[in-house]
């Protein structure tokens, strides 16, 4: 057997089983989601842009002079992964750009919380001081992890029912 099913292998091409229709499904799933959440996100943020700066400020980690611009571009990014999702279109790159996102805002939490910082995270608007027993940090890496987890599914597989990119494969 030749061409996109199948590789080569020490005696020559083999053929490989394509992976069951339920994947397609679960990547739907996980494209959508993940849509939802970047949306969610983008839109609780894009309407106070120097509030969303404020939460990327309480981090304490970016100098001040990107602080308004990582603040004021984040919900724009977070809206065009949530489009580029719901629609299906280079979802593999798309769920490369939400993992490292996801990781860096998992690593910035974690940073926070190392430091005793008391912060609201900021992920879905708001963000800045609060008080340190309002604080959530494992609640917030242990959601962002669940995310990252959905990225990583269509990192891996990232194949799935009613996307751009099964129409433009067909």
């Amino acid at each position: 057997m030749t061409g996109p099913a199948a590789h080569l292998s020490e005696t020559g091409p083999v053929a490989r089983r394509p992976w069951p229709a339920w994947t397609q499904w679960i990547g739907t799933a996980a494209r959508l989601g993940l849509a939802v959440v970047w949306g969610w996100a983008g839109l609780a943020k894009i309407a106070d842009p120097a509030e969303a700066a404020q939460a990327v400020r309480a981090y304490e980690i970016l100098p001040e002079s990107l602080v308004k611009p990582v603040g004021y571009a984040l919900p724009f990014l977070e809206l065009a992964l949530a489009l580029l999702l719901l629609i299906g279109l280079g979802v593999r790159l798309v769920a490369g750009v939400s993992a490292l996102l996801l990781l860096g805002f998992i690593a910035g939490i974690a940073s926070a919380w190392a430091r005793g910082i008391s912060i609201d995270c900021g992920c879905f608007g708001g963000g800045g001081t609060v008080d340190a027993s309002q604080t959530e940090y494992l609640q917030e890496i242990l959601r962002d992890t669940g995310f990252l987890l959905l990225a990583g599914w269509l990192i891996w597989r990232p194949r799935t029912k009613f996307s751009v990119d099964g129409w433009l494969a067909a």
